[in-house]
């Protein structure tokens, strides 16, 4: 199947959708310190004579000791505004969904009135910046552009122009455009006045805009030389700015590798490609591509900015760039004068496999440049993505995509891909989705920030994924839907991928049997991953969710599932989570799940939360600072006598736990009821080393 995205039975998505079943994040208070003035959380000042401190590095908004050996290798050093040095205003920490501080890295940022900065001292030597950041949309929608003036120690003063024409979305899924809009569709549950709108008496008042949601983007900068440890990067706001705020999220800073050149290789300015960007290229690719598979070269894409509005057709080629950097592809959305057989309505920049109706493509490999869309709404029909198509026995490696729909998204049956050391960010939708039938590939080394749904997903809707692997990539602030998704499938993997941040309908890792997938058969393996600041509210159930959770919605969950070496950080509601959908509780179960090697410190609530029938074994997990009874078993919500429709198995050195004791308690075995459908919410510490 050609179409991208078809999930619009996404959790509260389906008709009348009635909850089966609120809190502050554990992130500590940060102090800015300006110079002679200190600026508290919430912007109140107060005196201070101490210097101000550098500003830390860090990684998911922590010591980056604490997530060491997980997530991508990357080559920029990422530092948080709130705490870097600000005349401004420091939001959060909070983690409600609809709010700049939930969807901002590590719950919290800095908001800049014109005339005011933030200002960050590299802990690095570098010669390249990108900047996350907010500004309001416009009144009606659609966006606003604003001023941002960088300098470095005062001097060399350039401007940013910032946008939020990518950003701001609104309403029920697939969302609008439009804050002023009404809702989407009346005829669905929602939580706002706990009623099924069009079917209440009176009509309940829903105010506009109604759920804003994707409140960032990012851009990047040269800044025309090599900058020094210490050298201080300022980021202010200019009188008369357009903007009534700039929200400041964090910094990334690096120093940028010099451009790459290949002599022998089929050049695309030889072809007529226009390195200005003010003339389509399309063309002049195709030429260079065809010409290099008859020479047998390589395509070569030097510096430049390059038009390309429409997707590139790509089979056993090699096209290179100098950089994501240097070399950027970068196209216009085009409206289609009639649908295409997809269903696609519009057109994109995007470089794209055959189908795999017609045999797929193979030996492909793509790197060294950047993908910038011009996608603004979420239409699931489109094939407005980066990467597409069915790509077996290829490689795809240093990309920076931006502003598509989905960042890579393949249709199998394909095999063999491998992709690594890429940067996805401002998606729309996912950022890379294995869909339908794509079997022994890797994604590793890879990193992904401010997706519109799943970062990472493995879907097996007609055909199963099978040993495919998802290693040590790093995921930051999904907007909705989850960090890494497998739905279904066979004896794949999930292994030192570092998650921080998920903002709602979803959590860090989930395990669901639902949106049309096969059974998941043979094994699965979740393997030293750590999540941060996941275990997420989730509005439309009304209750907390797990750090990860599995999720039986259309079938049974029953193959050999091992979590092992698995670190939960600081969950705001629970660390695990195992449920089936309340209509259907008497039909699934969750069973044959195992957890070992497991360290949990901090819980809002409990360390494991069973809303299913069906069974779980626990060895050597070790849990602190829970807020929560340890265990909240509700089972499949029957009460017998017997106890609960889920049982704990206890395999030994299961230690700690919080207020109540310990989190896995003799008295709780193997099924005690310890149902509490909505327990009070104690926000843990901050995590801290072992």
């Amino acid at each position: 199947m050609s179409r991208s995205t078809t999930r619009a039975a996404r959790a509260g998505s389906g008709r009348a959708v009635r909850p089966p079943f609120r809190a502050a994040s554990a992130v500590a208070a940060v102090t800015a310190v300006v110079v002679g003035l200190g600026v508290a959380p919430g912007g109140t000042a107060f005196a201070s004579s101490a210097p101000p401190a550098p500003t830390p590095v860090t990684r998911a908004a922590l010591d980056p000791s604490l997530v060491a050996g997980t997530g991508a290798t990357v080559g920029f050093a990422e530092q948080e505004a709130e705490k870097a040095v600000t005349d401004g205003t420091v939001i959060g920490p909070g983690t409600a969904a609809y709010t700049l501080a939930a969807e901002a890295s590590g719950r919290s940022a800095v908001s800049l009135k014109p005339g005011q900065y933030v200002e960050f001292t590299l802990p690095a030597a570098a010669d390249a910046i990108n900047v996350r950041y907010s500004i309001p949309d416009a009144p009606n929608g659609g966006g606003i552009t604003a001023p941002l003036d960088v300098t470095v120690n005062g001097k060399g003063r350039g401007t940013m122009t910032l946008t939020s024409q990518y950003a701001w979305l609104y309403n029920q899924y697939p969302f609008s455009n439009d804050p002023n809009a009404g809702l989407l569709h009346p005829d669905w549950w929602i939580t706002e006045c706990s009623c099924v709108p069009d079917q209440t008496t009176p009509a309940p008042v829903i105010t506009t805009p109604f759920r804003p949601n994707h409140f960032y983007d990012e851009q990047r900068l040269l800044l025309g030389r090599t900058y020094e440890a210490g050298d201080k990067v300022r980021l202010a706001v200019p009188a008369g700015s357009d903007a009534s705020a700039t929200v400041i999220d964090l910094m990334d800073s690096q120093l940028v590798a010099p451009p790459r050149i290949d002599l022998v290789a089929a050049d695309v300015l030889a072809f007529g490609a226009d390195p200005t960007g003010r003339r389509d290229s399309a063309d002049a690719i195709d030429r260079a591509i065809a010409f290099a598979e008859r020479t047998h070269l390589k395509v070569y894409i030097p510096p430049g900015t390059y038009q390309v509005n429409r997707h590139i057709i790509v089979d056993d080629v090699t096209i290179e760039g100098a950089g994501s950097w240097y070399t950027v592809i970068k196209g216009h959305q085009v409206t289609l004068g009639s649908p295409a057989p997809d269903g696609s309505v519009h057109t994109g920049v995007g470089f794209y496999g055959k189908d795999a109706s017609v045999g797929g493509s193979t030996n492909v490999h793509l790197s060294g440049f950047a993908i910038e869309g011009d996608v603004r709404e979420r239409i699931d029909t489109d094939q407005v993505n980066g990467i597409g198509g069915a790509m077996s026995d290829s490689t795809i490696d240093g990309l920076y995509i931006q502003h598509t729909k989905v960042g890579m998204w393949f249709d199998g049956p394909m095999s063999n891909l491998r992709i690594t050391d890429n940067v996805i960010v401002d998606q729309i939708a996912d950022g890379i989705n294995f869909h339908t039938g794509v079997t022994d590939s890797v994604v590793s080394d890879n990193f992904v920030r401010n997706t519109g749904d799943d970062a990472l997903a493995m879907w097996s809707e007609k055909g199963e994924d099978a040993n495919d692997t998802f290693d040590h990539n790093t995921v930051q602030t999904p907007v909705l839907a989850n960090g890494i998704a497998v739905y279904g499938g066979t004896d794949n993997t999930v292994s030192d991928n570092l998650i921080a941040d998920p903002i709602r309908e979803g959590s860090g890792i989930q395990v669901g049997s639902r949106f049309g997938s096969q059974a998941f058969t043979g094994h699965l393996w979740i393997t030293g991953n750590t999540t941060v600041r996941a275990g997420t509210y989730e509005l439309n159930w009304n209750i907390g969710l797990g750090a990860i959770w599995f999720y039986a919605l259309e079938r049974n969950i029953s193959a050999d599932i091992e979590v092992t070496g698995d670190n939960f950080l600081d969950n705001t509601y629970d660390a695990i989570m195992l449920v089936t959908d309340f209509p259907v509780k008497d039909q699934y179960s969750i069973t044959n799940v195992h957890f070992k090697d497991i360290k949990v410190d901090g819980t809002g609530t409990d360390v494991v939360s069973a809303r299913t029938a069906g069974s779980a074994t626990f060895q050597n997990v070790v849990a602190r600072n829970v807020g929560a009874v340890g265990v909240n078993n509700c089972g499949s919500f029957h009460f017998t006598a017997a106890g609960s429709e889920f049982s704990l198995t206890d395999l030994g050195g299961n230690t700690g736990g919080g207020t109540t004791g310990p989190w896995l308690a003799p008295w709780e075995l193997p099924n005690t009821i310890t149902c509490d459908d909505r327990p009070a919410v104690v926000a843990p510490p901050a995590p801290s080393p072992w």
